[in-house]
């Protein structure tokens, strides 16, 4: 896990329709809560939207990985203090390694953590597959500047500003998951 970085799945009958615009690059401007003089940070958050491969079969021997628990990061009380609930898993023939800390049980981590392990395999073993998705990821991620934007939020003026349609909704409808008022 890299930092700046996460991945997440979602899934749904509108998924891919709902979140397909997404892709870009996205500039979110902000006070921040220990900002005294009232400065406005700018960060430019970069978003992939990419569909999941389907049926997966990869068979990994155990001798090939190597499996870490750990206490999870973050928020979580005394709970995320007391138990291993989070999961690294190393592949060793490739390096690959996941770590996954979503769920507070070690087991579902930890088949969170296989799956998305046999994907990267799965886009591995797949030349062609691994580099057009790549392809398309690059594609969408753009180079992170601000001529690359997708979408402008502005959490001070309540703004949010969609520059594909020039669509514009208020960032607590933003916030609350009312992405649908910017297609």
């Amino acid at each position: 896990m890299r930092p700046g970085y996460i991945c997440i799945r979602v899934t749904g009958s509108d998924a891919g329709k709902t979140f397909g615009a997404e892709g870009g690059g996205h500039r979110w401007q902000r006070i921040p809560p220990t900002e005294k003089r009232g400065r406005v940070q700018t960060s430019t958050i970069t978003v992939a939207v990419l569909e999941e491969v389907p049926g997966i079969k990869a068979d990994i021997p155990d001798g090939d990985i190597e499996v870490k628990t750990a206490r999870g990061s973050g928020k979580g009380g005394q709970h995320r203090n007391v138990t291993d609930s989070a999961v690294q898993i190393k592949h060793i023939p490739t390096g690959f390694i996941v770590r996954c800390e979503s769920e507070r049980s070690q087991l579902r981590n930890r088949d969170q953590a296989m799956g998305v392990l046999r994907q990267r395999l799965h886009h591995l073993l797949s030349s062609q597959g691994a580099s057009g998705q790549n392809d398309r990821r690059k594609g969408q991620v753009g180079s992170g500047m601000r001529g690359d934007k997708v979408r402008t939020i502005r959490v001070r003026d309540d703004s949010v500003v969609n520059h594909q349609n020039g669509k514009r909704t208020s960032y607590r409808r933003y916030s609350h998951g009312f992405i649908e008022d910017l297609s």
